[in-house]
Protein backbone atom coordinates (compact mmCIF):
# COMPACT_ATOMS: atom_id res chain seq x y z
CA UNK A 1 0.00 0.00 0.00
CA UNK A 2 1.51 3.34 -0.66
CA UNK A 3 1.76 6.33 1.69
CA UNK A 4 -0.60 8.21 -0.67
CA UNK A 5 -3.23 5.04 0.23
CA UNK A 6 -2.28 4.75 3.84
CA UNK A 7 -3.63 8.57 3.88
CA UNK A 8 -6.34 7.88 2.22
CA UNK A 9 -7.41 5.57 4.86
CA UNK A 10 -6.76 8.06 7.53
CA UNK A 11 -9.45 10.69 6.19
CA UNK A 12 -13.09 10.70 5.81
CA UNK A 13 -13.35 12.48 2.05
CA UNK A 14 -11.45 11.68 -1.16
CA UNK A 15 -8.58 12.78 -1.68
CA UNK A 16 -9.30 13.24 -5.45
CA UNK A 17 -7.19 13.50 -8.59
CA UNK A 18 -4.12 15.48 -9.33
CA UNK A 19 -5.06 19.74 -8.97
CA UNK A 20 -6.13 20.33 -12.71
CA UNK A 21 -4.34 23.99 -10.90
CA UNK A 22 -1.26 22.20 -9.95
CA UNK A 23 0.77 25.07 -11.26
CA UNK A 24 -0.03 27.68 -9.37
CA UNK A 25 1.18 25.36 -6.27
CA UNK A 26 4.86 24.77 -5.31
CA UNK A 27 4.52 20.71 -4.92
CA UNK A 28 1.68 18.33 -5.90
CA UNK A 29 -1.66 19.06 -4.28
CA UNK A 30 -4.94 17.09 -5.19
CA UNK A 31 -8.55 18.35 -5.41
CA UNK A 32 -12.07 16.24 -5.14
CA UNK A 33 -15.60 17.96 -4.90
CA UNK A 34 -17.04 17.44 -1.72
CA UNK A 35 -20.02 19.44 -2.76
CA UNK A 36 -21.33 21.12 -5.97
CA UNK A 37 -24.86 21.83 -5.02
CA UNK A 38 -25.80 25.16 -3.35
CA UNK A 39 -22.15 26.21 -1.80
CA UNK A 40 -19.14 24.32 -3.37
CA UNK A 41 -17.28 22.56 -1.07
CA UNK A 42 -13.73 21.25 -2.19
CA UNK A 43 -11.13 18.78 -0.69
CA UNK A 44 -7.92 20.01 -1.17
CA UNK A 45 -5.04 17.43 -0.11
CA UNK A 46 -1.13 18.56 -0.15
CA UNK A 47 1.76 16.71 -0.52
CA UNK A 48 4.15 16.99 2.15
CA UNK A 49 6.01 20.19 1.33
CA UNK A 50 3.13 21.44 -0.64
CA UNK A 51 1.71 24.68 -0.69
CA UNK A 52 -0.46 27.65 -2.72
CA UNK A 53 1.10 30.94 -3.50
CA UNK A 54 0.28 33.99 -2.29
CA UNK A 55 -3.46 35.04 -2.83
CA UNK A 56 -6.83 36.82 -2.82
CA UNK A 57 -10.41 36.11 -2.58
CA UNK A 58 -12.50 39.55 -3.75
CA UNK A 59 -15.80 40.07 -3.92
CA UNK A 60 -18.31 43.46 -3.14
CA UNK A 61 -19.82 41.36 -0.71
CA UNK A 62 -20.04 38.43 1.21
CA UNK A 63 -17.14 36.39 -0.38
CA UNK A 64 -14.08 35.04 1.44
CA UNK A 65 -12.94 31.33 2.21
CA UNK A 66 -13.56 28.94 5.29
CA UNK A 67 -10.64 26.49 5.43
CA UNK A 68 -11.49 23.46 7.47
CA UNK A 69 -8.42 20.91 8.48
CA UNK A 70 -9.47 17.20 8.26
CA UNK A 71 -5.97 15.55 8.23
CA UNK A 72 -1.98 15.72 8.69
CA UNK A 73 -0.68 19.39 10.30
CA UNK A 74 -1.00 22.08 7.75
CA UNK A 75 -0.36 26.19 7.92
CA UNK A 76 -2.44 29.29 6.92
CA UNK A 77 -0.52 32.69 6.72
CA UNK A 78 -1.90 36.12 6.15
CA UNK A 79 0.15 38.68 4.64
CA UNK A 80 1.87 40.59 7.17
CA UNK A 81 0.93 38.13 10.41
CA UNK A 82 2.63 35.12 11.20
CA UNK A 83 1.82 31.77 9.85
CA UNK A 84 -0.87 29.47 12.16
CA UNK A 85 -0.56 26.28 12.63
CA UNK A 86 -3.63 23.81 11.34
CA UNK A 87 -4.31 20.53 13.04
CA UNK A 88 -7.51 18.49 12.39
CA UNK A 89 -10.71 20.10 13.55
CA UNK A 90 -9.16 23.82 13.08
CA UNK A 91 -11.41 25.97 10.93
CA UNK A 92 -9.78 29.20 9.46
CA UNK A 93 -12.42 32.05 8.45
CA UNK A 94 -10.47 34.22 5.75
CA UNK A 95 -12.34 37.22 4.92
CA UNK A 96 -12.53 38.85 1.50
CA UNK A 97 -9.92 40.86 0.36
CA UNK A 98 -7.27 39.20 2.45
CA UNK A 99 -3.92 38.11 1.16
CA UNK A 100 -3.01 34.34 2.16
CA UNK A 101 -1.60 31.50 1.47
CA UNK A 102 -2.15 28.03 3.18
CA UNK A 103 0.06 24.39 2.38
CA UNK A 104 2.07 22.27 4.21
CA UNK A 105 5.43 21.49 5.71
CA UNK A 106 7.16 17.98 5.88
CA UNK A 107 3.92 15.82 6.01
CA UNK A 108 0.45 15.15 3.83
CA UNK A 109 -2.93 16.83 5.00
CA UNK A 110 -5.61 17.87 3.75
CA UNK A 111 -8.53 20.79 4.27
CA UNK A 112 -11.99 21.54 2.57
CA UNK A 113 -11.79 24.52 1.23
CA UNK A 114 -15.74 26.53 1.01
CA UNK A 115 -16.60 29.95 -0.65
CA UNK A 116 -20.09 31.85 -0.08
CA UNK A 117 -20.54 34.60 -2.02
CA UNK A 118 -23.27 36.78 -2.60
CA UNK A 119 -22.75 38.09 -5.97
CA UNK A 120 -22.03 36.21 -9.31
CA UNK A 121 -19.17 38.46 -10.03
CA UNK A 122 -16.30 37.49 -7.95
CA UNK A 123 -12.95 37.72 -8.28
CA UNK A 124 -9.49 35.98 -7.72
CA UNK A 125 -6.22 37.33 -7.69
CA UNK A 126 -3.43 35.32 -7.51
CA UNK A 127 -4.17 31.81 -7.51
CA UNK A 128 -7.58 30.55 -9.85
CA UNK A 129 -7.53 27.08 -7.91
CA UNK A 130 -11.10 28.31 -6.21
CA UNK A 131 -12.31 30.08 -9.25
CA UNK A 132 -14.63 27.28 -9.52
CA UNK A 133 -15.98 28.02 -6.56
CA UNK A 134 -16.08 31.35 -7.48
CA UNK A 135 -17.67 31.13 -10.31
CA UNK A 136 -20.73 28.67 -9.78
CA UNK A 137 -22.75 30.92 -7.34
Amino acid sequence: MTEKDKYQNSIFFPIGEENPYGELFVGQSYLAPVSTEQVPVFNVTFEPGCRNNWHIHHAKAGGGQMLICIGGRGYYQEWGKEAVEMTPGTVINIPAEVKHWHGLRRIRGSHISQSKLKEKRQALSGLRLFQKTITTN
